[in-house]
């Protein structure tokens, strides 16, 4: 039995915030995007706070 696996690059080129959204571009182009709200303290942070990579 064979089997051809896709290869993807998965590694995070950029993460972006909007006021409603946070979006993960990755290095093989994808851009992932979901609502702050599945992340309250995300939503509810200051941008300042977003920035910070603590």
């Amino acid at each position: 039995m064979s089997s051809s696996a896709i290869t993807t690059d998965e590694r995070v080129l950029d993460v972006a915030f909007t006021d409603d959204a946070l979006s993960v571009s990755l290095h093989d182009g994808r851009v992932i995007s979901v609502p702050l709200v599945w992340y309250p303290r995300l939503l509810n942070a200051t941008p300042s706070q977003r920035k910070s990579r603590r």
